[in-house]
């Protein structure tokens, strides 16, 4: 298993001196000592995590004396072992994350949400009569395994789509840009560019915006380091914050040159359509991160979209969640003043 490291060190050397009745005191030096911290991404480094790679790239771990390493995830990687295994102090994930820990009573949980819309969507051809989500009902479309269990049940529950429209998906657009009647999954800031590129203009339907409430690019980490550093955590989350807002709101470039790097396949065309998906569907800055900064979470929103996935039979009932989450770390406008 191959990863990438990016960790920065820095020594902060204090001159101090004391005149005290006109003589000088001999200067004193003190090292600042950083802590260290690993973040275990979830896929191959791209736009769509350019907030932690902006705060390595920027010092903002290292204003917040921290160490950070943000691992680059890959296909044959599952962030989800490895941080089970202890080998990563936190892993990126989402809310059905949460919802396995309580679940499974397992040791982890969800300790911010950076992404306040999932940026999961289906693509149609245009001209076909897909304008909207619903009415892809009834019609053929690509779905992966793991759409299977999370969004295609709410899909199913919520407007009606059935087993039999659903076609497996290899994660190879050729079959859908062969056949205009079939629609695929996709995240909004990539597959809709591969399409574009290939000379179709897709219509995209970001299920977010039709109630699906799921929290994309979160922060789990165990409840153990919850408890015994909480300082340390609360400095990775905000610094991680302060990233995000420097990433979407400055120049991205820095951490697009550690993207680069890091991921051969990404080039500043790729990253600069990211972004703008990311900003003009308020992927990041949205909802309650509008008023609450980014990685916002409320026991509202957690309520409501688990209740939603229960009805869907995506989620098992009665589950405690309050051991999926917890919301001590956020909702303190990190970045909004």
């Amino acid at each position: 298993m191959s990863e990438t490291k990016i960790s920065r060190r820095h020594s902060l050397g204090l001159f101090g001196a004391a005149a005290a009745f006109g003589t000088l005191a001999a200067p004193a030096l003190r090292a600042q000592t950083l802590d260290k911290f690993s973040y275990q991404t979830n896929w191959r480094a791209q736009a769509e995590h350019g907030g932690f790679y902006q705060a390595v790239a920027t010092g903002i771990y290292r204003k917040y004396g921290i160490d950070a390493e943000i691992r680059m995830g890959g296909p044959q990687q599952d962030p989800n072992t490895l941080l089970v295994g202890g080998r990563v102090d936190a892993i990126m994930s989402n809310s059905f994350a949460g919802f396995n820990y309580a679940s499974e009573n397992l040791p982890f949980v969800v300790v911010a949400a950076v992404m306040q819309k999932d940026p999961q969507v289906l693509i149609s051809h245009p001209g076909m009569g897909n304008d909207t989500l619903p009415a892809l009902k009834g019609k053929p479309i690509l779905i992966g395994a793991g759409g299977r269990t999370s969004y295609w049940p709410w899909l199913k529950s919520k407007f009606g789509f059935t087993d039999e429209q659903a076609r497996p998906y290899t994660f190879n657009m050729a079959p859908f840009l062969a056949d205009k009647t079939l629609s695929q999954q996709g995240f909004l800031s990539s597959e809709p560019f591969a399409i574009e590129q290939a000379g179709v203009k897709p219509v995209v339907h970001l299920m977010a915006n039709y109630g699906f409430d799921n929290y994309q690019t979160t922060i789990n980490t165990s409840w153990k380091l919850v408890n015994e550093k909480p300082d340390l955590l609360q400095r990775f989350v905000s610094a991680s914050i302060e990233g995000w807002v420097s990433y979407l709101n400055s120049d991205p470039a820095p951490a697009n040159a550690l993207i680069k790097r890091d991921n051969p396949d990404m080039d500043d065309v790729k990253i600069a359509y990211a972004i703008k998906a990311m900003k003009e569907n308020g992927i990041v800055q949205s909802g309650d991160a509008a008023t609450l900064g980014v990685g916002a979470m409320t026991d509202a929103r957690w309520k409501s979209f688990y209740d939603a996935m229960v009805a869907a039979g995506a989620v098992k009932a009665g589950l405690d969640l309050s051991k999926a989450y917890t919301l001590r770390f956020v909702n303190k406008r990190v970045g909004m003043g």
